[in-house]
This record gives C-alpha cells, structure tokens and sequence, in this order.
C-alpha cells in the first residue's frame, strides 16, 4: 500500500489537534449544546403534542438528525473541495456550492417524504396504539422539514463563504454549528407544523400536494443532467435513508420511555443535548478523516494511523467538557423552569455513563465508516455523518435510557 503523502507546509490548521482546532471545536460544540438544551426545554413544553399524537415522537430525533446529515455532508464536500484548491464561491448550477444547494434542496423534500413513510411503518409494526395518519405524519415531515432546512442552508452557505474569506476550517465547525441550528429549529418547525392538521378538507389537501411535489422533486434530482447534483442525489438517498430508520429507532426509545421521562422532567432537556453532542463530536471526526482520506494523508488501513489518532484522541479530550455541560446545563435550566430532577449527581452520572458508551462506537463507527466508503469508491463526505450520526442516535438514545435505569434514576 502506498505511503500517505507528506503534509503540504500552510495546512496546520487542518492536520493535527493543535490549540487551533481545539478552541475552534469548543465554541462550536459550546454553541450545539447551550441550543440544545433550549431544544430541549422545548420539548419538555409540548409533552401534550406528544400525547395527542402518538408516535410523533419516533419521527422527532430523524427528523433533527436529517438536518445534520444534509447539511453536515454539504459542509464537508465544501471543506474538501476548499482544501483541494477547486473551490469557488458562486451560487451558479455548475459550481460545487450550487449543485450542493441544490442538493440540499433535493433531498430535504425527498427524505421527509421517505421519512414519513419509515416511521408510520414502525409504529404500526412495533403496535403504537393509534399513531398518526401517514398524510398527517407526511405533511408535518415535510412541511416542518422545509421551514427547518430554509435556515440551515443559509446558515451552512455563510459558514462556507466565511471560511473562504476568514480561513476558517469547515472540518472543526460546520458539524457542531449545524447540528445546532438543526435541534433549535426541527422541534419548533414540527411543532408549528402540526398547526396544519384537524382541518377536514385543508389538512388532507395540503398533505397530499406536499407528497407530490416531494416525489417529483425527488425523481426529477435523481435523473438531473448535473452530474454532482446526480451523483449527490444518488449516493445520498440510501443512506440518509438507512440513516433516518436508525434515528427513527431512537424515536421509539424515547416513545416507549416517555412516561418514565415523566416524572423528571428535566431528564427529557438532557435528550437533545446528548444525542446532538456525540452527533456532533463524530461529525467533527468524520469530517477530518474524510478530508485526508480524500488528500491522501491518511491511508485506509483497518488500524488507525498516527494522524487519524491524533484526530480520535481530540473528539475525546471534547468530550469530557461536553457531557459534563450537558449535565449542569440540563440541571440549571431543568431549575429555571421548575420541573423535576432527580439531582445534579444523577445527571452528571446519567451524561457521563451514557457518552461515554456513546463516543466508543462513535469512534469506531466514523474511522471504519470513512474507510469503508474510501475502499468502495464511495464519497466519505457523503456517507460519513450520516452513518455516524444516525448511529449514535440509536446508540445514543439507548444508552441514555440504560444509563438511567441502571442508575435507579426513574
């Protein structure tokens, strides 16, 4: 196997956890938790949506995740084509930022739809009694999905045009930022939604247009001309779909526990803190090893190489501070609002245990994932986040739930 090739001088920033990196990644992942748990708080305040439509619940951390993986894998094909030197800074349809937009656009109308589909079909098989409608469900996915996805897309468009204007490193902040914007805005996007249904002839009216217009959108960014936009489109769409039946999972975790988040409520502010956290830390690994694979620093050997540890040992070492903040975090606002706890030690036990179950296979899962997609030809800016992300929020979501129970919080 040929040798990596030789760092180029002026990139320190990109290779290796220098103090750079480090405070880079820390205001970023500062920033994905303090949003989260308003997130969460959030989703302390609408328990009665929860309860008036059940199953709703399932479709919540895929519909946060889809968010991060869209858009996590448009920052990072913008990063490598940044590093690469083939990067310009135009919005025009044969551009990489222009077929990425479009992209974007594609897939967040495409994957609702998908989406909407996957969770009606577990709720019906794991027996939730009387879920919501496929129409209902479809209509909140997909208009939700839109008005969430308006934001990010400008949010992720500006972090691009201020890395090439500020040398910023997409790689350390683009997973942690949009991972942010996504659990601020999914659940309110969602919930605002769902304002659309109990209406006898709108409801199904506008569910049904947005089921066609989200199938044509989808078929017609599947046989486009473009080849980026094609290839996009069609590497995109089976994972994300893999991606969101794994988040959706999680979902049913949560639903299954909701009445045992019950009686302290401010555990259910801890959830989007913790599954966007080791979401967020495995995209900040992802995006960094996908960037040498892709510049050939970094071979795709089946143990990892000095520079691939020197970018595990930096999601851990962010971890520690991010779990714990998480805790204090969850527990203050917890306070603020006056629900339940069962203390601050509980929390911090509940956070550590379950993230630090969560970052192990978040490691595994964003350097094998990376390295599988190198061997088969695959982008791994595409398939990385995804992978891990959904990953993690099964993963995640379990752990969480086990971490409670095994400490006889609930």
């Amino acid at each position: 196997m040929a040798r990596p090739a030789r760092l180029p001088r002026g990139f320190p920033a990109l290779f290796g956890p220098d103090v750079a990196d480090v405070r880079q990644s820390l205001v970023a992942l500062a920033l994905n938790t303090s949003t989260s748990l308003v997130a969460g708080a959030f989703l302390g305040s609408i328990t009665s949506t929860f309860e008036d439509l059940p199953g709703l619940l399932v479709l919540v951390p895929a519909a946060i995740g889809l968010r991060g993986n869209i858009f996590g894998a448009f920052g990072n094909r913008i990063s490598t084509s940044i590093h690469a030197g083939g990067f310009r800074l135009s919005m025009r349809r044969e551009t990489v930022l222009g077929q990425n937009v479009l992209g974007a656009a594609v897939l967040t109308l495409g994957i609702s739809l998908l989406l909407a589909v996957v969770v009606k079909v577990i709720a019906v098989a794991l027996g939730l009694a009387n879920s919501i409608s496929f129409l209902d469900l479809a209509l909140v996915s997909v208009v939700g999905g839109v008005l969430a996805s308006i934001p990010v897309m400008a949010a992720t468009v500006g972090l691009a045009a201020g890395a090439v204007r500020y040398d910023w490193d997409l790689d350390n902040v683009t997973a942690p930022l949009v991972s942010t914007l996504g659990d601020v805005l999914t659940l309110p996007a969602l919930f605002l939604a769902t304002g659309l249904l109990g209406y006898a002839i709108l409801t199904p009216t506008l569910a049904v247009l947005a089921v066609v217009l989200a199938a044509v959108v989808l078929l017609l960014g599947w046989r486009v001309k473009l080849p980026d936009l094609r290839r996009i489109v069609r590497e995109s769409v089976p994972v994300l779909l893999a991606a969101g039946t794994l988040s959706a999972m999680a979902g049913v975790a949560l639903e299954k526990s909701f009445e045992s988040f019950s009686r302290y409520p401010a555990l259910l502010i801890l959830v989007p803190a913790q599954l966007s956290s080791a979401g967020a830390l495995g995209g900040i690994l992802s995006g960094r090893l996908s960037s040498k694979l892709l510049l050939g620093v970094v071979s795709p050997a089946p143990m990892p190489s000095r520079e691939a540890r020197r970018d595990i040992t930096l999601v851990l070492v962010l971890a520690v501070p991010v779990y714990l903040f998480n805790a204090v975090g969850a527990e203050v606002v917890g306070d603020l609002l006056g629900q339940a706890s069962p203390g601050l030690l509980s929390m911090i036990a509940a956070a550590m245990v379950g993230g630090a179950v969560a970052m192990a296979l978040v490691v595994a899962i964003a350097y094998y994932a990376a390295i599988a997609a190198v061997r088969t030809g695959l982008d791994p800016d595409t398939y990385g986040i995804p992978i891990v992300s959904s990953c993690v929020d099964l993963v995640g979501a379990f752990a969480l739930v086990v971490a409670i129970s095994a400490l006889g919080i609930t």
